[in-house]
């Protein structure tokens, strides 16, 4: 079942969307069956990636919704809660909760900053910064970007956002 899950993410990864839910349609029914809570928050978060990707909004916080059920009765690894954290932000941006998605972001970046994951924390960073720019508050992504924490994660991608967080101030 670890294997199949992998292959999901897999597939996943390669686009390949509908052979990614064939395979956790399956999954998620014996997984249920079985019991095995950790890998079935795994799974799950692998559809709601794949949901998110195929833009059906409904179904990927349907299934992110799951996960954090089965999440609360167990202990996370901080790898697979940044995760969930980044999908859950992911998901918040797109129904236009700017302050939650942030919120969300914001865990995310803490979560990999803390294993020392600079390129995933940067990657979080970066939308901690949108979800400030597309909730007109500008000023607070500049003070982000010119804060201490934020030197490891100047990038050409940040100055960008700098851009346009002082062309949307104006």
């Amino acid at each position: 079942m670890r294997i199949e899950t992998n292959l999901a993410d897999l597939h996943f990864k390669l686009t390949k969307y509908n052979d990614a839910i064939t395979i956790l349609n399956k999954l998620t029914y014996e997984l249920k069956k079985k019991e095995d809570k950790q890998l079935l928050v795994e799974s799950q978060l692998v559809e709601s990636k794949v949901y998110h990707a195929l833009e059906n909004l409904p179904k990927a916080k349907a299934a992110l919704t799951s996960v954090k059920t089965v999440a609360n009765s167990i202990y996370v690894v901080p790898q697979l809660q940044a995760e969930i954290d980044q999908m859950s932000g992911l998901i918040a941006a797109d129904e236009k909760d700017y302050s939650t998605a942030y919120s969300y972001f914001y865990e995310t970046f803490e979560g990999y900053r803390s294993m020392n994951e600079i390129e995933k924390a940067g990657f979080a960073f970066k939308f901690m910064l949108f979800s400030k720019i597309m909730n007109r508050q500008s000023e607070d992504s500049l003070a982000l970007i010119n804060s201490a924490i934020s030197l490891k994660f100047q990038s050409r991608n940040v100055e960008a956002m700098k851009e346009v967080a002082l062309a949307n101030k104006q």
